[in-house]
This record gives C-alpha cells, structure tokens and sequence, in this order.
C-alpha cells in the first residue's frame, strides 16, 4: 500500500499503467503459448541494411541568378620565395543567399501627340490633333499601378500584413501614402474583380456537392454597426473534385437567405453542420442533402 501511495504521488502521470514490481501477477490468466511458438519467438530476425539521407545544408535553387564576386591576392602575394610567379590552380566556391531590398520606381505614360502642319488655319470636321490612346488601368485616375495594386493586397490578405505597417514599410522607402488611400485602392480593386468571383461562383456550383460554412468575427468601426456586433464569414468550397475552388464572403448576419442566394438554381448536395439556418431555404431542400 505504501508503494502504491508513492506511485500515485510521485510516478508517472501517463493513462498507460506500469506494473509495480516483477512480482506483480495480471489480472487475468494468461493462456500458455506451445513450444513451437515459444522456439518460433526466439528466433532471430535479420534486418537488411538501408539507406539514410545524409543530413546537411539543403543547396540553393539553381534557378536562382548567381553573381559572382572574385577574391584574389594581391600583386604582391603572388610572388613564391624562390622568385616564381605563381599560378592559379584552382578555386574555392563559397554560394550566400542575399537579399535586395523592395524597390520602388514611377512609370512616366507618355501619350504622342501628332498633327498636320498642312492643315494649319484650315477648318476640318476631323480632329487637328491625334494623340496615343491611354493605358487600360485598374484604377484610372489614380497614382497606383497594377504591380502596387498586387502587393497590397497580397501583403494584407495573404501575409496578414495590414495596411498601417505597409505605411509604415512605405514610409521608409520615402514614399508617403496614406492608409485611407491604400484602403480605398483595395475596395476599388475588390470591385473589379467581381467578374473573377461570379467565375468562381458558377464554378463551385457546377459541382456535385458544395461545402458551405460561416464563421464569426468582429467588425471595428463598421458603418452603421457597433464594435461588439457579431458579423459572419462565409465559406463555400465545390467544384471539380481534383479541382475545387474556394470562396469567401462576408455578411453582417447568418441567414438563411444568403445560402439561398448563393445556392440559386443549383442541383446537388450541400453538405454543412446542424445549424438551424439552413432549414430555411425550402426550394434548396428538396434537391440538396444536407449532413
């Protein structure tokens, strides 16, 4: 008793129970093996030899360009005692991973104006002066290009970066931008991909079974709405088995009305958790299943 006391307070915490002593008899009886099997376990087994990866530095890419810095002796030390110039017979390659910071640069659109010198004074009803047409951008009227655009919104959803450290990061570079301006570059450029979402849609819909869940998160200075009200992420996944697509939309509720929206005219199986929401939409239930 006063061993086992000792264990309790003192030994192993485990679920897996050790034996007290060698003494200590099982519970059950244990049925006798035969001889054959007791000679069978003696046996030796011989293991065949393996091979194992050699630990060490993984090299570095070869896609990679490679920049090579020459370090030689100076003129002076090439000289051997005896009087010899020595020659070079080989060489020692040492590769380092260096980094080049961001780089940041202005792309000047220059627009090519032409006219007639011929027809100068001479009224005409087509236009005097022709110039180059403008650029198709993103977000015309804007100091933001295409490549800038990229990078915000990657760094923010992709890195989890948000936009007042990329001022920050900006405002090292020298470049002073505002992060009601980045802000409202990311919305305008959320808008324009609207047509790349409703692709997306269509595909997940195009599926024979769709993954629909919605998760909660919290909102600050949301329109409209306090800070402690409960808004909603909506996940869908579907599409072609070796490739699906995934989309996310985000709702101030969890009706049942937005999965009857995104669920328009589709035919298959909706597989999501037991939340009384998706009881609601009678039109889907009678063609989607639901687990």
């Amino acid at each position: 008793m006063v061993r086992l006391f000792q264990k309790e307070l003192f030994g192993r915490k485990s679920e897996k129970h050790v034996l007290a002593g060698p003494d200590q008899l099982p519970l059950f009886e244990q049925p006798q093996q035969p001889s054959s099997n007791l000679a069978a376990a003696e046996e030796k087994i011989v293991i065949g030899a393996h091979e194992r990866k050699k630990p060490g530095r993984k090299p570095l890419p070869k896609d990679l360009p490679r920049v090579e810095v020459i370090h030689d002796l100076p003129d002076q030390e090439k000289q051997c005692e005896c009087g010899a110039r020595l020659s070079c017979i080989g060489q020692d390659v040492c590769e380092k991973l260096d980094y080049i910071p961001a780089k940041i640069q202005v792309l000047r659109h220059v627009r090519l104006k032409y006219a007639c010198k011929k027809c100068e004074g001479v009224e005409s009803e087509g236009p005097t002066v022709k110039i180059a047409p403008p650029p198709v951008q993103l977000i015309p009227k804007s100091i933001a290009g295409e490549g800038l655009l990229a990078h915000l919104i990657t760094a923010k959803v992709a890195d989890a970066l948000p936009l007042y450290r990329q001022q920050n990061i900006f405002s090292r570079l020298g470049i002073d931008l505002s992060r009601a301006t980045m802000a409202g570059w990311v919305v305008k450029a959320a808008q324009e991909c609207q047509p790349l979402v409703d692709l997306l849609q269509n595909e997940i819909r195009s599926g024979p079974i769709i993954n629909m869940d919605e998760t909660r998160l919290q909102v600050l200075k949301e329109p409209g709405r306090r800070n402690t009200s409960k808004s909603y992420m909506w996940v869908y996944k579907g599409g072609l088995p070796d490739r699906p697509a995934l989309l996310y939309q985000y709702h101030p509720s969890r009706s049942g009305d937005i999965a009857l929206a995104f669920l328009k005219y589709y035919q298959g199986y909706v597989q999501s958790d037991a939340f009384s929401g998706w009881e609601k939409p009678s039109s889907i239930r009678s063609k989607t299943g639901k687990n």
